[in-house]
């Protein structure tokens, strides 16, 4: 993919959906940052299907410590790998209140030393909360930048390295998440959806296939 299609693809993309955002429910930075780390490994509609039952009786530090481990874990059993993901939440939640009175930290190494944050579920907070440029790649963007060409790579990271080189400065900040929805329910990994993909004239994948049966 050019440069010339990579600024189609997000034109497209951008048009589509002007102001996209992460489908995860939340109301504070705190409810987002618990649902990231929630999600792993886990669909964002299960995810919801939780916390829409755990936020209006615990949606802060200090409550969500209040329920213990097994307190937390009788909200979050239907999600996969609840057992390590309660403890890591309630480990969060005591450094929230020890080292940052409460509060979400916008510095990247202070969200990555919270337990159950990495890298991923870092750039989604710097992202969505403090609307900084960076790209949070997961399954669906790791397959998306390979197949349409938009940023291979044979890990996570370098696919992240790459599409911060690529993507147009103009689209970067909202890239994170056109690539998410795209990869969600178009560009998806058994069937994706090419005949309705509003991007397959720039997807290098797309290309190959059209040639071969020409």
């Amino acid at each position: 993919m050019n440069q010339r299609q990579r600024e189609d693809f997000f034109k497209c993309l951008q048009s589509q959906n002007p102001d996209p955002t992460t489908e995860l429910n939340y109301r504070s930075p705190f409810e987002l940052l618990i649902a990231v780390i929630l999600s792993a490994q886990a669909t964002d509609i299960s995810v919801n299907k939780a916390t829409d039952k755990l936020y209006p009786i615990a949606n802060t530090p200090e409550a969500i410590l209040a329920l213990g481990v097994d307190g937390l874990k009788s909200y979050i059993k239907t999600i996969g790998l609840f057992n390590s993901k309660a403890e890591n939440v309630i480990k969060t939640c005591c450094q929230l209140i020890e080292l940052h009175n409460s509060n979400i930290p916008s510095d990247r190494d202070a969200l990555e030393a919270l337990p159950g944050v990495g890298r991923k579920t870092a750039n989604v907070i710097l992202n969505t909360i403090f609307r900084q440029p960076v790209i949070a790649v997961d399954t669906h963007l790791f397959r998306l930048g390979n197949r349409t060409g938009l940023a291979k790579g044979k890990t996570p990271r370098a696919v992240e390295d790459k599409l911060m080189k690529v993507i147009p400065t103009p689209y970067l900040l909202d890239a994170h998440h056109w690539l998410i929805l795209h990869g969600r329910y178009t560009c998806k990994a058994n069937k994706p959806a090419c005949h309705i993909c509003i991007v397959s004239h720039t997807c290098d994948e797309f290309r190959r296939q059209q040639k071969k049966s020409a």
